[in-house]
């Protein structure tokens, strides 16, 4: 019997992240006899609207997979605008059935806050991580593509749909078929789930100094209580002079004002990924002071946070 999958579109669900998903299935079919089936679903069985704009008609509303299904959430910003008590009773039916459970991009989110997620590591997309990890502190979040444990599957979304998929294809049917359908998508290579869904620090930064990279990544690490520069340069075994003159050279900037965009990056997040108080994003982020917050937060972003809340969002790929 082909497999199912079944795919619950929240509003506002990421559709790169979607197709990303189903078309591997498609190719798929095409290259053997009909391996893979799939249906779209939503709460009531009307069209829902993704975060493009562009709307899908449904198969159903909430109709309860089969044993042995894969159901994935596909959600994008405010994942959690629509979830009530019985959207959560229907997920513990279908896992009870033994459906297997997943989140893509943002989907997660819904699993989590239904009680889902024990000890399985899960994944979901970068820019809502953060977020993440403030609202579900005890879960296993990874940044990595894609995670499979056990009954529990999560994807980044975007193109980590795509590798999350081939991977299952190869899985279950074999190299051979996974390599067909990835050459069908001119992809260069598969990319495993330990592929980071974000540029390394190197790449990003186009920065090769070890020793910046590694004061980088300390300062990501650190944000809700920032290292002094006398820290950070005792880490790479300099002074704070020779780590000024390092940030100066290679990012034409100071230590103390580029961990402080940092900080003020995670905290632009989390004010349009969380509900949380703008005091709490403060102090999560490593600023005492409220007042101090707010002026760091206009000056970098020409808006106080309280109103860049209510600003439109950039909404996860």
């Amino acid at each position: 019997m082909p497999q199912v999958f079944q795919f619950l579109l929240m509003p506002g669900f990421s559709m790169m992240g979607l197709m990303s998903a189903i078309e591997p299935l498609r190719v798929a079919n095409r290259f053997s006899r009909e391996r893979y089936r799939w249906h779209l679903l939503s709460a009531d069985g009307c069209a829902v609207q993704s975060s493009n704009g562009m709307s899908l008609n449904v198969d159903t509303a909430l109709e309860l997979p089969a044993a042995g299904d894969s159901l994935f959430v596909v959600a994008g910003f405010e994942p959690l605008a629509t979830f009530d008590h019985r959207l959560s009773q229907w997920l513990h039916r279908a896992e009870h059935e033994g459906v297997i459970l997943g989140g893509i991009d943002t989907g997660s989110f819904v699993l989590a806050e239904a009680g889902l997620f024990a000890a399985q590591r899960l994944t979901l997309h970068w820019e809502a991580i953060e977020a993440f990890q403030e609202s579900y502190p005890r879960l296993a979040v990874t940044q990595e593509l894609f995670e499979i444990d056990g009954k529990r599957i999560t994807s980044a979304g975007g193109t980590a749909s795509l590798d999350l998929m081939l991977t299952l294809i190869d899985r279950d049917h074999g190299e051979e078929l996974a390599l067909a359908v990835s050459e069908q998508f001119v992809l260069g290579r598969i990319r495993s789930r330990q592929d980071h869904q974000r540029m390394q620090i190197a790449s990003r930064y186009d920065v090769h100094n070890k020793k910046l990279v590694k004061v980088i990544s300390e300062m990501q690490r650190c944000s809700e209580q920032p290292l002094s520069s006398q820290a950070l340069a005792e880490l790479i075994k300099v002074t704070p002079r020779q780590l000024e003159r390092l940030f100066r050279q290679h990012l034409n900037e100071t230590p103390s004002s580029f961990y402080l965009a940092l900080r003020l990056d995670k905290a632009r997040q989390l004010l349009r990924q969380t509900d949380m108080a703008v005091l709490e994003i403060g102090l999560a982020c490593g600023f005492e002071s409220s007042s101090y917050f707010s002026r760091c937060y206009r000056v970098r972003f020409a808006a106080c946070p309280s109103q860049d809340r209510h600003e439109s969002p950039a909404t996860p790929a």
